[in-house]
């Protein structure tokens, strides 16, 4: 049964009352010099969001925005969905939670079904990316631990790439912003550059367990990998009896045009971390394995308390059934195909701010002459939001459900962003280091 239909979204009209009024259900944001009860971790644009629909949010003010971020890549069936919705508020008036003691039919149905979709053989949720990646680590390192090898721990990992916010994962990405301060940096990890296979092959040694890999950096700066990359660390995996582990929390569940990257290239991993939009905007992710590579994964050896729990696996359940609609992701491939043919034109007609496209569906990266966070800002100004990457570059990671009228007016307000910035160009970013 296909989910029912979303309604049109009437973003230039504003609601009742002037276009600026408070909704009702609102409390507005603390003034600029209240002191904020939240850690400071974050550097927050002075907006705040109090509704949405497919690729449109609507702040407290009134103003709509053109989301091309998606909560970075979580919103992957755009806001307020209603399948997801109804899913939802069904599951909720029934059973939310009641821990992993006991069977949970929901997480058995979504098990099954990326199983059998996928690669993989055996599935464990869990609440985050971050925790996904934590598993699937565990998992590498507990594999050869069963198999008589438990000084194979060690995985190696790409410069460049981001794997999370736990001390193991920090320690995986090897970003120094993110390891400073935090005390001895976990062990296990050896760092070499991206697409650079010899490298891989120079860094194993006796303790090596695996490879460590995003098929596309998200964080790095949408960086895409030649297919003989992923296909060769497959191969060298094979014959050096390691693990492949993909990390595909932000690429993953039908953000390239397949429901995971790693189809791309023809290429199987042994182990994956997904989240993101596996849960549409709730909570959720999952690792998930072979028999063989999660064969030392026994009772007792990994838990959590909320992973899988009814409420997730409500939603996680109706996601799929969306992703996985005849033509569904074949029409996210010709989104992404549009898009960048459009960023393509945009780029040549603005080659002082945009240097280059890269991407691959709808995970696309606009680098940029200019400033990444300028750019980002520009497009703000415009009520538009894209996301700030490595190596200078704004993510677009717009919903799946994308249309053609938006990806129009994506690219209208992009222009404008671009002209704003010719009037006024922003600091170099090689001179503001």
């Amino acid at each position: 049964m296909l989910p029912p239909q979303r309604r049109q979204f009437d973003f230039l009209a504003p609601r009742s009352g002037t276009a600026n009024a408070m909704p009702a259900d609102v409390t507005a944001l603390p003034a600029p010099t209240d002191q904020s009860a939240l850690l400071p971790t974050y550097a927050r644009a002075e907006v705040s969001f109090v509704r949405g629909d497919g690729a449109w949010l609507e702040a407290s003010d009134g103003s709509r925005y053109l989301d091309f971020g998606a909560g970075i890549a979580v919103c992957s069936l755009g806001h307020s969905h209603p399948h997801l919705v109804q899913a939802l508020i069904e599951q909720g008036q029934k059973l939310w939670h009641v821990s992993n003691l006991f069977r949970i039919p929901g997480a058995e149905r979504l098990a099954r079904r990326l199983a059998d979709a996928s690669f993989a053989d055996l599935v464990f949720f869990t609440n985050s990316g971050a925790e996904a990646l934590e598993g699937a680590i565990k998992t590498a390192r507990k594999y050869h631990a069963a198999s008589g090898h438990p000084e194979r721990f060690r995985l190696v990992t790409f410069e460049g790439a981001f794997h999370g916010r736990t001390l193991a994962t920090i320690a995986a990405g090897g970003n120094p912003k993110y390891i400073e301060g935090f005390g001895p940096k976990v062990e296990g990890f050896d760092p070499v550059p991206f697409g650079d296979l010899q490298a891989v092959e120079a860094a194993i040694g006796p303790e090596t367990a695996g490879v460590l890999v995003e098929p596309i950096q998200g964080e790095g700066g949408i960086r895409v990998p030649p297919a003989s990359f992923l296909r060769g660390l497959r191969e060298l995996c094979d014959r050096r009896g390691l693990l492949l582990v993909v990390d595909e929390v932000q690429t993953g569940m039908g953000r390239t045009g397949k429901l995971f990257a790693h189809e791309l290239v023809g290429v199987k991993p042994d182990v994956m971390a997904v989240a993101k939009g596996i849960g549409g905007g709730f909570p959720l992710g999952a690792f998930m394995a072979t028999h063989e590579a999660g064969k030392g994964m026994v009772v007792g050896t990994h838990g959590t308390t909320y992973g899988g729990n009814p409420l997730a696996m409500a939603v996680g359940n109706a996601v799929f059934d969306v992703l996985m609609e005849p033509g569904f992701l074949e029409r996210v491939a010709d989104a992404g195909l549009a898009l960048r043919q459009k960023l393509a034109a945009l780029k040549d007609a603005h080659p002082r701010i945009i240097a280059e496209i890269r991407g691959e569906g709808l995970i696309l990266g606009v680098r940029t002459h200019v400033l990444n966070s300028d750019f980002a800002a520009a497009a703000r100004a415009e009520h538009m939001l894209v996301i700030p990457a490595g190596d200078n570059v704004v993510r677009l990671l717009p919903p799946l459900t994308i249309g053609p009228a938006e990806i129009d007016e994506a690219l209208a307000r992009l222009e404008r962003a671009c002209v704003r910035m010719e009037a006024a160009p922003p600091a170099n970013p090689e001179t503001s280091k």
